[in-house]
């Protein structure tokens, strides 16, 4: 478990990367259901990265 906001959103980002790989693959294919849910993937990424207030007050 990530102890501070820094080593989450590092996390997040190697998450974000895995689900951007996968797209790449699945354009290739014409796997419309597939990319519908890495995009879902990705929203639910993004709402933790730059979630509003931050985790740790400075």
């Amino acid at each position: 478990m990530p102890s501070n906001e820094k080593e989450l959103n590092a996390t997040l980002f190697d998450q974000l990367t895995l689900v951007e790989r996968i797209e790449r693959k699945a354009e290739s294919g014409d796997l419309e259901e597939v990319k519908a849910e890495i995009e879902i993937l990705k929203k639910e990424i993004n709402r933790k990265l730059y979630q509003k207030p931050p985790l740790v007050n400075e």
